[in-house]
């Protein structure tokens, strides 16, 4: 009897859950109906409502619509719907994730909405023409990490490229890399692994789905992170996190580019006005091909006005690419 009620509860609970909102609210009536067709289990009315009084009165969400045939629904979720949205979103654009992975994900997050929303969610999931990783393996890689950066220890890995064939080739002739890992960061749709690389001897950065098998957790502590390390402050310079030597350079603006200084350099970011149509700034940025190709895209409207080594190094880009 104590099993059956248990049971019976937790049935009520499940169909408010999945059958119910404030547009979609359902009887006592409609609820013993749903009780008895799913799993065969009888229940009085009064006995479904004392049971969904029993889980108001601890503070479950459900709300009661008063009328000759009270309705109750569930008023509060874990996620709205346009939450969901935002995280199927990104579970569909994430690049890291594999095309398969990426279905039963946003399958599992329509599962926490009703089954009026659910429709409307998995009508809204597509996934075709995106590119995807094809690395099964980058679950348990990035659990491995994130065990290592909890656990303050290094890790040794295998990390390779695609050659002019299409064929994965290990770098570092083959050895694993040794790492301390300080932070995991999803930047520009992929992860990647921030932290002391031995090999490097500095700093470093390696791309997740890159990784060639499971990291191997090493009894080893990691390093102390540098003074003055921020993963903020290390992706501003980066640039899409390509590392490379770091340089502070003088930046002229036309007016229309704030937007875009604001998005990658943040609303901190001290400017200066030159004249009514332009400004100026500082920053620490990374001297790589993806900085010089970030100027080059906006055709003029940001310019670097110094040092001259660093525009030298932005003529030669620019000549090689011509």
């Amino acid at each position: 009897m104590i099993l059956e009620t248990r049971t019976r509860i937790l049935r009520i609970l499940q169909i408010l859950q999945t059958e119910t909102d404030a547009e979609h609210p359902i009887t006592i009536v409609e609820i013993g109906r749903l009780l008895k067709d799913r799993w065969n289990l009888d229940a009085y009315r009064i006995t479904v409502q004392q049971d969904i009084e029993a889980m108001i009165a601890p503070g479950y969400p459900i709300a009661v619509v008063r009328s000759t045939q009270n309705r109750y629904y569930i008023r509060e979720r874990l996620f709205s719907l346009p939450e969901l949205k935002l995280l199927i979103d990104a579970v569909e654009s994430g690049k890291f994730i594999t095309r398969k992975k990426s279905r039963i994900l946003a399958d599992k997050l329509t599962t926490l909405a009703n089954i009026h929303d659910a429709g409307a969610l998995k009508r809204n999931i597509s996934l075709a023409d995106r590119v995807k990783t094809e690395n099964e393996a980058g679950y348990e890689i990035l659990d491995a990490l994130n065990d290592a950066i909890n656990a303050g220890v290094k890790v040794s890995f295998r990390y390779f490229e695609y050659s002019g064939t299409k064929r994965r080739k290990l770098k570092n002739g083959g050895e694993p890399y040794i790492l301390s890992p300080y932070t995991l960061t999803w930047n520009g749709d992929f992860y990647y692994v921030v932290g002391w690389s031995e090999k490097h001897g500095k700093v470093a950065v390696f791309r997740v789905d890159r990784i060639a098998d499971t990291p191997e957790l090493l009894e080893e502590p990691a390093m102390k992170k540098p003074k003055g390390y921020s993963i903020g402050s290390f992706a501003e310079k980066a640039f899409r996190l390509f590392d490379s030597n770091h340089e502070t350079v003088t930046l002229l603006c036309d007016n229309r580019a704030m937007n875009t200084v604001i998005e990658h350099f943040g609303s901190n970011v001290k400017t200066r006005p030159v004249d009514k149509d332009h400004f100026q700034f500082d920053a620490e940025v990374s001297l790589s091909p993806t900085f010089f190709s970030w100027i080059f895209e906006f055709g003029g409207i940001i310019k670097i006005v110094g040092p001259e080594q660093v525009k030298d190094a932005f003529r030669q880009h620019a000549e090689k690419s011509l």
